[in-house]
């Protein structure tokens, strides 16, 4: 008979909140609005169709899957996971969960060709490919429209899903799908498709929720889709015996051990010149927004000016230590630095002159009129030029590309929230 768990990595558990296939989630009566989700020594397949018991699932499961979050998290992915508890189990923000299944597709394989036909296998999807199935094991989770899910109106944790909600977990899976994807491109695998699914916490936030872990996607390194160390295998094979299951705990616990090694890179290095001490306010609020986007910056002091020899010195100090630079100059009146930068340097070279409104016609006229063969680019605002620092270092840096596309899909929801609160016809007086 198996013993009953009442603690969990010094929470004690309250009840069994729900039970599923693979897992079990408890309430935590000490943590208000957290549970703790268990994973089970346990496969499944079909719905449950095909399943077995499986030494160590449970550890290896609760591992990538807090690997995963992890990474989502640090990218401001909004999640339910808080942390790893103990081997087989994880803290989560309690939610009431939306009984769809979202998967993304960047290749057309497995239940797809089946239900579309004259559509070969590897087709690529671009954008990724998102559909929407609806939780039902009876009725083998049938795809659904998202008219068909609006037209439900579930009531989660009051919130009614309506288009509103459907709008911004579509861009919310498509944007967890392309993080990962560019994640396991550093360990040369393709990410071929996935599933996750959504809860609304108590305070009424849509959170990425439930598990993320080899039983939610299709894997295959190297692109080759026979070297697959997904659930798959388990569901290919004919029939299972001791030697199937190890097969499939070996490429479960590969896939773990890789996620390891899937470290963001911290090479790279924003350097904010100033042409003047006056102009600190400006560059601290640069430096502000670049922090926000996980960008290392450093602050300088230097007129291309009054200290030429000394500003060249400065910049050929950082090319000799640091491959992924970008230079953002900070001058106003009239700006030498960003040009005699860009004319001396192969690095982007990025203008942001502390322009005042009395002015402005005047102090950026210098750094959007720069002498030919030069290639330094002008912004007005502390936040666009961090941004487009993070766009340049972004495209060979996964992590800052993600803090991006999370702000992007935090502007759209952020829309969708705001005209929200102005729509209705409104009375005339």
């Amino acid at each position: 008979m198996a013993t009953e768990i009442t603690e969990v990595g010094g929470y004690k558990l309250g009840k069994l909140l729900i039970e599923g296939k693979t897992k079990q989630v408890y309430d935590v009566p000490s943590l208000p609005g957290h549970s703790v989700l268990l994973n089970k020594d346990r496969i499944t397949a079909g719905n449950g169709k095909r399943c077995h018991d499986l030494e160590g699932k449970s550890t290896i499961s609760n591992q990538t899957n807090a690997k995963v979050f992890q990474l989502l998290n640090r990218a401001g992915v909004k999640t339910a996971f808080v942390k790893m508890l103990s081997d087989n189990s994880f803290l989560a923000k309690k939610c009431a969960m939306v009984p769809i299944e979202w998967v993304t597709r960047r290749l057309a394989t497995g239940s797809y060709l089946k239900r579309n036909p004259g559509i070969k296998e590897g087709f690529r999807f671009a954008p990724p490919k998102q559909e929407t199935f609806f939780k039902d094991d009876a009725a083998d989770d049938p795809q659904w429209s998202e008219e068909q899910i609006v037209s439900q109106k579930f009531n989660v944790n009051d919130v009614v899903i309506g288009q509103d909600e459907v709008d911004i977990m579509r861009q919310t899976t498509i944007l967890v799908f392309e993080i990962l994807e560019r994640a396991w491109t550093l360990r040369n695998c393709a990410l071929i498709d996935m599933k996750i699914e959504f809860g609304v916490s108590e305070d009424g936030e849509i959170l990425v929720a439930d598990v993320i872990d080899s039983d939610s996607w299709r894997l295959w390194p190297s692109g080759d889709k026979r070297l697959m160390v997904d659930k798959q295998v388990y569901r290919n094979f004919e029939k299972i015996g001791a030697a199937e299951l190890d097969t499939v705990k070996r490429n479960f616990q590969w896939v773990s051990d890789e996620l390891d090694k899937i470290i963001p890179t911290n090479d790279h290095l924003v350097v904010v010149l100033m042409g003047s001490p006056s102009d600190k306010d400006h560059c601290e609020k640069i430096a502000k927004y670049c922090k926000e986007l996980g960008l290392n910056v450093e602050l300088r002091v230097t007129s291309a000016h009054k200290g030429t020899n000394t500003t060249l010195h400065i910049v050929y100090e950082y090319e000799s230590v640091c491959n992924n630079l970008v230079f953002l100059t900070v001058a106003g009146r009239s700006n030498g630095l960003g040009p005699v930068l860009s004319g001396n340097t192969n690095y982007p070279v990025i203008n942001c002159p502390p322009v005042k409104p009395e002015n402005v016609n005047l102090d950026v006229w210098s750094s959007l009129n720069v002498p030919s063969g030069l290639g330094c680019a002008t912004v007005l605002y502390p936040e666009a030029a961090a941004l487009n620092a993070a766009q340049i270092l972004g495209l060979n840096n996964f992590f800052i590309w993600s803090k991006l596309r999370v702000r992007q899909l935090n502007n759209f929801a952020n829309l969708i929230f705001a005209d929200k609160k102005f729509r209705g016809v409104q009375n005339r007086e």
